[in-house]
């Protein structure tokens, strides 16, 4: 039977009103947990959590408060996780919803303390947060809690950083950047310090260089986009997420320089490309290695990414979950600046 509520109510901007009705409570065998004031147009709202006294009834708690004059009193059962600060509990949500935006719609109820969250238009007694409409029936949103949830959305919705800082295993500072056709001459430069093993588990073919016009290629994928991964003015990596036939799916493909292999480089690649994919609403990330080549595999569980193999058409299919941790060892702008 729960016994610990959370109610929320007006109460008239009057010295000690506050304090008599948790006089009231009090007599009542009542303990408050928690006190939120809430800021509204116009004045305040009080919202307080209450274990109940053996005996009382949610009815009692609501003529407990109306007896100081307390209006638009709403209660409803409340846990643990209502005796955590709000700011707290904001950002508790961000992280879920980072984490895994299958679980945004949790993240939002959680902010919002509502009763439900769903995808499409709100209805009657539902508001609107982009594509998602929540509901709640003890209290109605309040502005800010609304302003709150919108901020979650932004953070969630926002795109991926197109400069972002990291550290190789070995504590050498990288900027992973999308390539561009400038970039021509220094990818030409890094496919030429890869041996014929790389350059093969790579395109699958014998080559020593890459012809000319497979560069621009390369920097300007028609369907997808390309991340470099530089340390001072070198090109030490190169990846890529190419959309395919399937709409929720694109190819993911890596080239690490040979001294830089094993040393977190291509994870922090493959996270970085795992995020532009979340952004762009992939749910599969798809790669064809030859059979006996495993790196990548092993790249995906040291990014913390899902990832499943099959063999097809002679090669070794590798199916990525673009969702799980972020970058490993982020460095600040500044740090990042100065590798440029």
């Amino acid at each position: 039977m729960t016994t610990t509520w959370r109610m929320r109510f007006e109460l008239s901007d009057s010295p000690g009103a506050l304090a008599r009705v948790t006089v009231r409570l009090a007599a009542a065998d009542c303990n408050v947990l928690a006190l939120h004031v809430i800021p509204v147009p116009g004045g305040v709202l009080d919202e307080i959590v209450v274990r109940a006294g053996e005996g009382v009834l949610p009815a009692d708690l609501v003529e407990a408060v109306r007896g100081e004059g307390a209006k638009s009193v709403g209660i409803t059962g409340a846990d643990l996780r209502d005796l955590v600060d709000e700011p707290t509990a904001a950002l508790r949500a961000a992280r879920t919803a980072l984490t895994d935006p299958e679980k945004t719609a949790d993240a939002l109820r959680q902010v919002l303390a509502a009763d439900a969250v769903t995808v499409g238009e709100a209805g009657a007694g539902q508001v609107q947060l982009g594509q998602w409409a929540a509901r709640r029936g003890w209290a109605g949103f309040t502005q800010v809690e609304l302003a709150r949830a919108r901020a979650l959305l932004d953070v969630v919705d926002a795109p991926a950083p197109s400069l972002r800082g990291v550290l190789s295993d070995d504590g050498v500072a990288l900027v992973l950047r999308p390539g561009g056709s400038s970039d021509e001459d220094a990818v030409a430069d890094l496919h030429a310090r890869c041996s014929m093993r790389t350059l093969f588990n790579r395109y699958h073919s014998g080559m020593r260089t890459v012809p000319r016009r497979w560069l621009h290629r390369l920097l300007n994928p028609p369907r997808g986009t390309t991340v470099l991964a530089q340390c001072a003015d070198r090109v030490v990596a190169l990846g890529q997420l190419i959309q395919t036939g399937t709409p929720d799916c694109a190819e993911v493909s890596l080239l690490v320089e040979d001294a830089w292999q094993h040393r977190g480089v291509g994870t922090a690649l493959l996270g970085a490309l795992a995020a532009d994919a979340r952004a762009a609403g992939y749910s599969e990330l798809v790669a064809w290695c030859l059979p006996t080549e495993t790196a990548l595999v092993r790249t995906a569980a040291k990014a913390g990414l899902p990832a499943t193999t099959r063999r097809e058409d002679g090669l070794l299919r590798v199916s990525i979950a673009p969702r799980g941790r972020a970058l490993k060892t982020p460095i600040t702008a500044d740090a990042a600046e100065k590798t440029r």
